[in-house]
């Protein structure tokens, strides 16, 4: 039983060392992911909390539901690796070590349990005293793990934050550039003209690499991929997504327009989506609904046209669209079906204010007699 007890407790411990050091140290994304236990941990954990979410008819309230999943899961993997480094420390100490006890009462599990608990967070009340050689050796590594353990989360939580912040920051600007939520047409609309290209390709050269940055550090850290953004109708998805449509769309082609950089973009856009689609272990599904119709398809050339934009009518283009469009959409609706998240329309049904058109004291500045406001807002893009 005691032997046992110790392979049981150094196959725990090793188990969970190398789960966490290949989660917060290792800066690569690690095949074996259904061998993990922090992938375990958060697939099982989502599918528990999306199911909760799905009773909630709020649009507003699920999303805010759901962006509780993120800095909640990433606590509580913490106090898991926690508890199971203390669990399998206990299991070493009652199969090799030998203690003293100052109440005189015999050591049972339940009591190395609580001499580990204190050991590993360094409180040292002295109360059960480790005798043995091996007992003490094992005492003082995890007072030494406890002490990485507390240095892990004070590094690891500063730099989700720090990549998050990152990843919104472009969000939140492409507000302004592309719409609330972001679409294809709405970009070109605002940035496609001849005149505007040298913006344009600044723009996609922006997301070329805001979507390499994302790669990086959303593979480093999965649990990024369960933060939502700040506004209900912003996602790191559905920005990627509208990107992907507007090289797509560019590079297929419109007139007089160069695609180069789009091509660049739209090469990186796509690396990311694949590889963050493994990450959420999303499955391909045939029956994904067609996210350009052949009459929004129409509708959305009539209103580039009326902006000077004019997209190929030839069987070649629609053809070359096609194509694009199914190197990455597969894996976005998929993502997003595993997420919870909306993807954004190739082009508005209507007209939509943008976040930063709207304002708390919006109705009452109209009650007042300032409505010429709105007309002023609606007329700046």
């Amino acid at each position: 039983m005691h032997t046992f007890s110790a392979i049981a407790g150094v196959v725990l411990v090793v188990i969970i060392l190398l789960d966490a050091f290949e989660t917060v140290v290792l800066p690569r994304r690690v095949s074996r992911q259904h061998f993990r236990p922090s992938v375990r941990f958060y697939r099982n954990t989502w599918r528990a909390w999306a199911r909760l979410a799905a009773h909630v008819s709020s649009p507003s309230r699920r999303e805010a539901f759901l962006g509780y999943f993120g800095p909640l899961s990433l606590l509580a993997l913490l106090g898991l690796w926690a508890a199971g480094l203390i669990f399998g420390f206990a299991l070493l100490q009652f199969g090799t070590g030998e203690h003293l006890q100052l109440s005189g009462e015999p050591i049972t599990f339940g009591r190395l349990l609580y001499h580990s608990g204190e050991t590993f967070f360094t409180l040292g009340y002295g109360d059960i005293t480790p005798i043995s050689p091996a007992s003490r050796l094992l005492a003082v590594l995890e007072a030494g793990m406890g002490f990485a353990f507390l240095g892990t989360v004070i590094g690891y939580l500063p730099t989700i934050y720090s990549a998050f912040s990152r990843r919104e920051v472009e969000i939140a600007r492409l507000d302004a550039r592309a719409g609330s939520p972001p679409t294809a047409a709405e970009l070109l609309r605002r940035f496609g003209s001849t005149q505007r290209q040298l913006a344009l390709d600044q723009i996609l050269r922006d997301w070329e690499h805001w979507a390499a940055e994302v790669l990086e550090s959303h593979l480093s850290y999965p649990v990024l991929l369960f933060y939502r953004s700040q506004h209900n109708n912003q996602s790191w998805l559905g920005a990627l997504t509208a990107i992907l449509d507007a090289s797509a769309l560019i590079v297929a082609r419109v007139e007089n327009f160069s695609p180069e950089q789009a091509k660049i973009t739209f090469a990186m856009a796509r690396h990311a989506v694949v590889d963050l689609a493994q990450v959420v272990a999303a499955r391909y599904s045939p029956l994904g609904t067609d996210r350009l119709p052949e009459e929004e398809f129409q509708r959305l050339r009539q209103a580039l046209a009326e902006q000077g934009l004019k997209v190929r009518e030839s069987p070649e283009t629609a053809e070359k669209l096609a194509q694009l469009r199914s190197l990455y959409e597969p894996y976005v609706v998929a993502i997003a079906r595993n997420l919870f998240i909306t993807l954004p329309p190739w082009i508005h049904p209507q007209k939509m204010r943008d976040n930063w058109q709207g304002g708390p004291w919006d109705r009452l500045i109209q009650a007042r007699g300032l409505g010429e406001r709105q007309q002023a807002i609606d007329e700046h893009f």
